[in-house]
């Protein structure tokens, strides 16, 4: 189950997405949830992502949705 301080960390990082990408933050829920980036990547890898800044993560999330072949 998610804790509430990875909630408001993947909140965070759509947001950020979001910016980054010209869309609104349900896009990018929308293409992250699709792709399973959320509870795949950025739930369990939480520890980590959440010391990284907001550049290098919207950099990294951005590389790895073009990785599953989802253009942005």
């Amino acid at each position: 189950m998610c804790k509430e301080k990875e909630l408001d960390f993947s909140i965070y990082l759509i947001h950020s997405l979001a910016e980054k990408w010209g869309t609104i933050p349900s896009n990018v829920y929308e293409t992250l949830n699709k792709t399973q980036i959320i509870d795949k990547y950025i739930l369990p890898c939480y520890d980590t992502l959440h010391t990284q800044g907001k550049k290098a993560l919207v950099e990294d999330i951005t590389s790895f949705v073009r990785e599953k072949g989802i253009e942005i």
